[in-house]
């Protein structure tokens, strides 16, 4: 292996992508003592802000154990920013620009995990909008939601560079392709309409990509071994698999090994001509696991309960805050009356419609909220999305608690 093979491609100043890559929609405050990088500011932006926090207890794959070891969706991010520091630093790339991208890539993810994410898509093609996928959701949420206090204590937008921007929206598809190029073009990222629709603006996007997936294969078979869900048939199968690149006994299969394999092989068949990609034998492992993996961990029998519970409290939010859509003054209304049967979620979801729209614009005058408002709440469809977002931006024990308020007299 080589190492420093991408030094003269790293998105670094005199790079050709730097400028575009360093662009933010507005001009953020800076400091007479300023140290850090356009992506050092990113990371830290994302670090402060609450959804980062909220990944501490929003589900992986698995729901409401026990074990106080098993992934969440925090530990989920963080795994990705060391895979992906350790590719990008060995080949030589923007260290600082993959972390940004790999802590905020997950911060729209849906309470309840990927089963959340499909019950809020299918309530919103339900309501005739069919654009939802964590990955936008993500990019919606650093640029329009996610706020941060300035100078003057106002809460205001992220506003996080192009490249960050970039990297989470991008970070979607499945790695299968013989090998991952950057595009060249720095498009609207608005205007990206399905996932995996284009590849990453830079290496650094490429690595997270990739990173992602090295992250969750590997620990959610760790997760499912220490669970013992797995049959010996399948510990079996799964042995066999992984013979193929190492002689290895079941209980030794843990997320390091696999992601170490995934990283020294990656390394070392990557290179600018080449793309960021595997040799075909792990490429074909990395795709039997992911099999493997949706087979017997994701679709596993003692999962359906949880779906159906993840399904019963995220439509039930749904329906019960779409009744309350009349007109701006009928929500103000609706959510007044209510506030003594479902307190937290009247008042929470108040103060988002306050914060993110033009419910009440002059109480909001009077507030911190510094940020853009998102929501036209005359358009029916705008009150939706509203909803999503409000709903996506939960952990899975607010939604519960939520839902208790719904049931309980």
């Amino acid at each position: 292996m080589t190492k420093g093979l991408f030094n003269q491609e790293a998105t670094q100043a005199g790079n050709s992508k730097w400028q575009a890559g360093i662009e933010r929609f507005e001009s953020l405050y800076t400091k007479e003592d300023e140290i850090r990088s356009e992506f050092n500011r990113d990371y830290n932006r994302i670090l402060h802000c609450k959804a980062y926090r909220r990944l501490k207890h929003k589900t992986q794959v698995f729901y409401a154990t026990t074990n106080d070891h098993i992934c969440t969706r925090i530990e989920h991010v963080n795994h990705v920013a060391s895979v992906s520091y350790s590719i990008a630093n060995y080949l030589g790339l923007n260290t600082e620009l993959t972390g940004a991208i790999a802590l905020g890539h997950d911060l729209g993810h849906a309470p309840f995990g990927h089963v959340g994410e499909t019950i809020l898509k299918k309530l919103l093609n339900s309501e005739g909008i069919s654009s939802f996928w964590h990955e936008r959701n993500s990019l919606y949420f650093v640029d329009h939601l996610e706020t941060l206090p300035n100078l003057e204590g106002r809460e205001t937008n992220l506003c996080l560079t192009y490249a960050v921007r970039d990297g989470i929206i991008s970070h979607c598809g499945e790695v299968n392709e013989n090998a991952i190029f950057p595009r060249k073009e720095a498009i609207d990222l608005a205007l990206i309409e399905r996932p995996n629709q284009y590849a990453p603006f830079t290496w650094e996007g490429c690595i997270v990509k990739i990173a992602d997936k090295i992250s969750y294969l590997g620990r959610d078979i760790e997760d499912a071994l220490s669970l013992g869900i797995l049959s010996k048939a399948q510990l079996d199968e799964l042995a066999s698999m992984v013979e193929i690149i190492k002689k290895v006994e079941v209980h030794q299969i843990s997320n390091t090994l696999l992601m170490n394999d995934f990283i020294l092989n990656l390394c070392e068949m990557s290179s600018p001509e080449a793309g960021i990609r595997f040799s075909q034998q792990y490429l074909e492992l990395i795709n039997k696991v992911k099999d493997f993996n949706y087979k017997h961990i994701y679709h596993h029998p003692r999962l359906t309960h949880y779906q159906s519970y993840a399904q019963l409290v995220m439509e039930s939010l749904f329906n019960q805050l779409i009744q309350w859509y009349d007109t701006d003054e009928g929500i103000s209304e609706h959510l007044k009356e209510n506030a003594t049967f479902f307190p937290s979620l009247s008042g929470s979801f108040e103060y988002w419609l306050m914060k993110y729209s033009n419910i009440n614009e002059k109480e909001r005058e009077k507030t911190k909220f510094g940020n853009h408002i998102v929501y036209n709440i005359k358009q029916r469809i705008d009150y939706i999305k509203a909803v999503a977002h409000y709903l996506s931006s939960m952990t899975d024990q607010f939604a519960i608690k939520l839902f208790s308020e719904l049931i309980h007299f």
